[in-house]
């Protein structure tokens, strides 16, 4: 009797590894998930122990292929994209911590680059001079990680790092690279190492992985906890593969994902980007290169959404956890002109503001802890409509999908239709698992096109405004608070 084929994705997240069977029809089978500690060593410094997300990936793989009734015949990895660290070619030993994409160690490096270097670096890579992107990071592991000077140092994004330690060698996709600052999205179409951004920020080609397809044939991932190898057939950044997860593989779809930040990808297509976007305040990126076709999206990111309510539930003690914030904040009609800067790592798109701190305003004798938690839930909100209000001169939108953890509240996905004024779709919280898995059946063949993934993808909600204009005619106020805010501590 033939074993029953199954779909299998692991979506290597920034606070938890999760990992999801899937039949050929993208069902779920069996599901598990593993928490990843993030520690704060320093003012601004955000890290996480390599072994400890390596052991995740294998325990959470473990527990799904133990429970699972067939056999995988197509895997898809996706991790949180700009984070890198290195190690050691040789053994596989992790040389540093992860330095997560939150991270803001490199700032003084990246403010001494001399503006012809950063108008070269923006022009050639598409992306604005930022701790966020992987090349100052990388560029600080160099000049201050303490470093072994060997040939031996592999630098990558986490991706590479787990598929160095299991079996498919020193290799990333055109997706991770794009990410980097290292690799140009717009300018000359070359989606491989730039030579002159590798000059300028210090990083020699040599550690960096091979830029393979984000899906085809791509190895097998191999531990002796599992009880079969698995083929490797995609591997993207955590947010497409989220864009694949949500239905939104054609030119002119939108998803947001709602988890430790928030953000928005906008399909566009096989149209490169251009000035247009660079100018947009939206940063342009590969969205998957199959097959030597390559699509690309614009993206912008709320760098802190649920980690900001985490750290209002948990470390102010305003409630249990993020849940219980969400429910608290429902059971109040309004913030009470409360207003919240949730820039607790900096301010993203399309602001742009590195040096930004969280703020919180208009608070009085009558403010409550729900007052507070409304505005916290709020301003994620209006921080999207912000991105969302980019992305429009670029293309028309007339719904947003929206998925991952925080989404399944239904006050934040009323009060994201509410500013919007548009409806929105939610999907499934594991569309990043589903995207990723949907694109591994692509890159093996079981599927021809990415609009099978579509195919089987359908919105669990539909939620339209409810107030005209509503919160929409407010955007003005937002705007000029978040103008003030940012510069309060800059």
């Amino acid at each position: 009797m033939t074993a029953r084929p199954l779909l299998l994705g692991i979506d290597e997240g920034t606070s938890a590894v999760k990992v999801v069977a899937y039949d050929l029809d993208l069902r779920p089978v069996a599901t598990a998930t593993r928490t990843v500690a993030v520690t704060h060593p320093r003012t601004g410094w955000v890290e996480q122990d390599p072994e400890q997300v390596l052991a995740a990936v294998v325990d959470a793989v473990a527990a799904v292929l133990d429970e699972a009734d067939g056999t995988v015949v197509a895997c898809g990895i996706d991790h949180q994209g700009e984070s890198v660290l290195a190690w050691d070619a040789e053994s596989g030993r992790a040389l540093s911590p992860i330095v997560v994409w939150q991270d803001k160690r490199c700032e003084g490096l990246l403010a001494a680059l001399s503006p012809s270097d950063t108008r070269e670096v923006t022009h050639r890579s598409g992306l604005p001079i930022d701790a966020y992107f992987s090349a100052g990071k990388m560029a600080w592991l160099l000049a201050e990680g303490g470093l072994p000077r060997t040939a031996d140092v592999r630098l990558g994004t986490v991706d590479a790092f787990l598929g160095d330690r299991l079996g498919v060698g020193h290799a990333t996709d055109a997706s991770t690279a794009s990410r980097t600052q290292l690799s140009g999205v717009v300018g000359s179409g070359e989606t491989g190492w730039d030579p002159r951004l590798l000059t300028i920020f210090g990083v020699p080609a040599a550690s960096l992985p091979a830029i393979m397809d984000s899906a085809g044939e791509l190895g097998e991932l191999r531990h002796p906890r599992w009880r079969q190898p698995l083929p490797l057939h995609a591997r993207v950044v955590d947010q497409q593969a989220a864009l694949a997860g949500s239905g939104c593989v054609r030119a002119g779809q939108v998803k947001a994902t709602y988890g430790t930040g928030v953000f928005v990808l906008a399909h566009l297509g096989d149209r490169r980007p251009g000035t247009d976007v660079r100018e947009s305040g939206l940063l342009p990126t590969v969205a998957w290169h199959i097959a030597g076709q390559t699509q690309y999206a614009v993206e912008g990111g709320v760098f802190t959404a649920g980690a900001f309510l985490r750290w209002l539930s948990q470390d102010l003690g305003l409630a249990a956890d993020p849940a219980a914030l969400l429910d608290l904040a429902r059971t109040v009609p309004d913030a009470a002109g409360v207003r919240i800067l949730p820039a607790l790592a900096g301010l993203g798109a399309p602001w742009w503001r590195p040096g930004a701190r969280g703020v919180v305003a208009g608070i009085g004798l009558e403010t409550g802890r729900a007052n507070v938690a409304r505005a916290a839930v709020e301003a994620i909100t209006w921080r999207v409509a912000d991105i969302m209000a980019a992305v429009g001169p670029l293309m028309p939108v007339d719904r947003l999908r929206i998925g991952g953890g925080l989404s399944a509240h239904p006050l934040l996905a009323a009060l994201q239709a509410d500013v919007l004024g548009i409806p929105v779709e939610r999907m499934e919280a594991d569309a990043t698992c589903a995207g990723v898995a949907g694109l591994a059946a692509v890159g093996a063949g079981i599927w021809s096109t990415t609009d099978q993934i579509a195919a089987r993808i359908r919105p669990a909600e539909r939620v339209t405004p409810t107030l005209s204009p509503g919160p929409a005619a407010d955007r003005a106020a937002w705007a000029r608070f978040v103008e003030r805010a940012a510069a309060l501590l800059e």
